[in-house]
Order: C-alpha cells, then structure tokens, then sequence
C-alpha cells in the first residue's frame, strides 16, 4: 500500500483517476494477503544451523580419517557432498530457507571434498586449482538454483582462484605481498560499490563485510615494503606480474565500466592508491648484537605520505558513499578514517612522547576525535534523508 499510495495521489491530482476508483484499488490491495516472510529469527537459526552442522560434519569426519582406507575416505566425502544437496532438494519446495542453507553446506563441503581428494591421490602440486574447481562447483549451483548463497560463494570463490594463484606463482619472490595487498585493495573497492542498491541483500551484506576486511588487510600487506629475506630471492617475474597487473587493474576496470555510475570512480582511485602506497616507505639499518657476533638489521615503516593516501582515500569512500546515497559506504569511509589516524597516532607518537602521555593523549583522541567523527556522519546521514525525502515528494 505505501508503494502505490503516493501514484494514487499523484494521479487523482493530475484528473485521470477519480476518487472512487482511487478507494476501489485500496480496498482490492488491502485485501490481498502475501505471505510472511522468513524473520531475522529464523534466519539467524538457519545461518547458525548451517555452520554448526558443517563443523560438525568436519570434526567427525577429521576425527576418524586415520581409521579409513582410500575407498572408504572417497565414498565418505562424495556421501557428504551429497547429502547435503538432496536433503537441500527435498526441502525446496516446503522450506526454502532450510533448502538454501543445506545446498550452501553442500557447496562449502565441495569445497573440502575437492581438498581431500587431492590428498587422497596425492594431488597437491598446484593446490590452486582445487580452489578454482571449488569455484566452478558454486558457479554451477548459482546458475541451477539462482539463490544467494550460491551466488555469494561464487563472488567469494572466483577472485580467492584468482589470488591463490598470483601467491602460487610470485612465492618467495620479493613484493609478493605488495602485490597480493593491490589485488585484495582493488577488488575489495569494487565489491564495496558494485552492489549498492542491489535487491539481494544476503549477497549484498556478505560481500560487503568480506570487502572491509579485505581492504583493511590489503593496507597492511602493501605497507609491508619491498623487503628480501636472503641474498637469494629475486623480484616477481617479469610474466607473473604481467598477469597480477591484469588481475588487478584490467579485470576490475572492466567490470566497474558495466556499473560505471557505481563503480568506475572509486576503483580508479583504489588503482592509484594501490599504486603509489607500496613506494611510501622508508627503510634503515640496524646492528643486531646476540653476544657472540653483530649482524645488520634491515627495517621499514610507512611514511607520512602513507599515512596521508589512505586517510584521503577513506573521505573520497565517504564523499562517494553520500553522492551514492549508500550510509553503508559513509559508515565503512568513517570507520576506515578512524583507523588511519590511530594508525598514525601509535606509529608516529605513542613512543615518543612516554607509555602515560601517550596513553592520555590515546584517551583524548578516542573522546574528541570520536565526538567529531560521530558530528559529521549524522550530519552526513541527515542530509541524505532529507535528499531522499525531497526526490519521493517530486516524484
């Protein structure tokens, strides 16, 4: 009813709708009785049931794995792969929250059975493909079923294939976590602004959290410094960073042109953070004296200008967030905002000035800075509702 309240209106202002027609269509749409959906109760339990069942399944399972001979371990994890999917198909058509929780069970089990078979016949040399098949199994139970789950573990799967096998190729190689960093930090960019608005909120929210995190550890990683742990290593090949660049940039930049209005913008500013943040360092040496002989010590730590990208980049998520009216974005670009200058107040202050001063200035920081933070994103927040408000009214 509050959907075509405000058509109603709109029609009986502008003379082709009368009244009584109007009341017609209200009582006709009142009467109509959808039924209810599934609450956060139920969903919670399915979400808790899921895992629970899962783990369980697994500790079992890892428990009694030594008591079984090859073709008893083979049966029991293609058994458990499916079980899973035909008790998710039998309950479809009567519960389909209970049929998608134990088909996403099924497709995590595939997932380990693809593991264990490895093992089992001792196919561990490229271990990245087992993920890219875990990948195309979620794959084929997104385009079978169209349910979120399976979709949610397709977008988790495809770039954790994608990751696993710039780690395989750039192993031992130095840069390879500054590269692993920029490939985490762009793509957590895109999943962060690729399904705003999106009707799928299940999809929407499991990504969304999986992209903070990952953005949150991709900064860590490209902050870690071209550092080598012998004479011996060697930077990452010259066609393995080709590839990496492609993963990094082409890909996502392809993809946000498709969502060009959500996308482009921020993960074109994700590639140019990613590019610039790993050379923000700086490095010295130091003597390290174990009693019997000194060796030099080779240190990093991130610059000011390290310091000044990330915070930058945190209030263009904000500005982003507000243009797009998304208050998921505005809250992650506070938060992340947040953590850059506690980042730069326990990297750059908190030694220097004592353990009690820094601890009071710490005290300060939380109240005043938290105080500010807060201010502005409610102010932030209430200037789009009031956006919002006005563009229902004109429509």
């Amino acid at each position: 009813m509050a959907d075509i309240e405000g058509l109603l209106i709109r029609w009986q202002s502008a003379g082709v709708l009368e009244s009584g027609a109007a009341d017609r269509i209200r009582a006709f749409e009142s009467e109509q009785r959808k039924p209810a959906g599934l609450r956060w109760q139920g969903v919670v339990a399915l979400v808790l049931g899921a895992i629970l069942l899962a783990c369980g399944v697994i500790l079992f399972v890892s428990a009694h794995w030594d008591d079984f001979g090859p073709a008893a371990r083979l049966a029991i994890v293609a058994a458990m792969v499916a079980v899973f999917h035909l008790g998710g198909g039998l309950a479809r058509s009567d519960f389909r929250g209970l049929s998608t929780a134990l088909h996403a069970v099924g497709t995590v089990a595939t997932g380990a059975a693809i593991g264990l078979v490895g093992q089992i016949f001792n196919m561990q040399d490229h271990w990245p493909a087992a993920v890219l098949l875990w990948a195309l199994a979620a794959l084929a139970g997104w385009i079978l079923l169209r349910d979120e789950a399976q979709q949610a573990l397709t977008f988790l799967l495809v770039p954790a294939w994608i990751f696993s096998e710039l780690s395989y190729s750039s192993e031992r190689h130095i840069g390879q976590s500054i590269y692993l960093g920029r490939f985490l930090f762009v793509w957590a960019v895109l999943y962060l602004t690729l399904f705003i608005g999106s009707r799928r909120k299940f999809v929407r929210w499991i990504l969304f959290a999986a992209a903070a995190i990952s953005a949150v550890v991709s900064i860590a990683l490209m902050t870690d410094g071209w550092r080598s742990w012998s004479e011996e290593q060697t930077f990452v090949p010259l066609s393995v960073r080709i590839w990496g660049w492609i993963a990094i940039a082409v890909v996502p930049l392809i993809v946000a042109l498709f969502a060009w209005r959500k996308s482009l913008v921020p993960v074109s500013v994700a590639l140019m953070v990613a590019i610039l943040l790993p050379w923000c360092y700086r490095s010295w040496t130091v003597m390290i004296n174990n009693g019997i002989y000194s060796s030099p010590l080779t240190q990093t730590a991130p610059t000011f200008l390290a310091h000044i990208l990330v915070g930058g980049f945190a209030v263009s998520v904000i500005w982003w967030g507000v243009r797009q009216a998304s208050r998921a974005l505005v809250n992650f670009g506070t938060v992340g905002f947040a953590l850059v200058v506690g980042w730069f107040y326990f990297s750059n202050v908190f030694d220097k000035v004592g353990r009690s001063l820094g601890l009071i200035g710490l005290g300060v920081l939380f109240l005043a800075g938290g105080w500010v933070l807060e201010k502005m994103r409610r102010r932030l927040l209430g200037g789009m509702s009031h956006a919002e408000e006005r563009r229902e009214v004109a429509l």
